[in-house]
């Protein structure tokens, strides 16, 4: 009999690392949910190199465009921006520091960005998932695999330095 067990190992999140440092995106996701799932569970291994266009989540009346990160390994920058891109507020969250996780309201325009090689976050959200609703970006930030787009790593990174 199989039990409906999943088990979040550290060979797992190092696979998944090992994912994420070959991508073009320099970034992976595991799923530890269905897409059509009401709760969105997975993991996110992101490297430095990584570019998150920011975005925010708004779903529709009934369900809540919170966004859960929980760091289990390594150190995210997250940066909170208003509607027209400027930095707001930052928040650095640590597999070791003050800080492990960040839940942020629905609405909220963000952005990541890994501080160490191989960082590891657990993140939790309403589903289903919906690829064309889930993130509405801010139409001022490049596109991913831009030159404009590593600029703006460099830059965000000032903000943890």
């Amino acid at each position: 009999m199989t039990l409906p067990i999943k088990c979040l190992t550290q060979p797992l999140m190092d696979a998944i690392a090992e994912q994420a440092r070959t991508s073009p995106r320099h970034r992976k996701n595991y799923n530890f949910h269905e897409h059509s799932d009401i709760v969105q569970r997975f993991l996110n291994v992101l490297q430095p190199e990584t570019y998150v266009r920011p975005h925010r989540h708004v779903r529709p009346e009934g369900k809540s465009g919170f966004e859960f990160f929980l760091v289990l390994q390594g150190a995210i920058g997250i940066l909170i921006l208003d509607g027209s891109g400027e930095v707001i507020h930052t928040e650095k969250i640590s597999a070791t520091g003050t800080t492990r996780g960040v839940e942020l309201g629905e609405g909220m325009f963000h952005t990541l960005i890994a501080l160490e090689p191989d960082t590891v976050m657990f993140e939790l959200k309403e589903g289903p998932y919906m690829p064309i609703e889930d993130k509405d970006f801010l139409q001022t930030f490049p596109l991913e695999n831009t030159a404009e787009a590593q600029q703006w790593i460099q830059t965000w990174m000032q903000h943890f330095q």
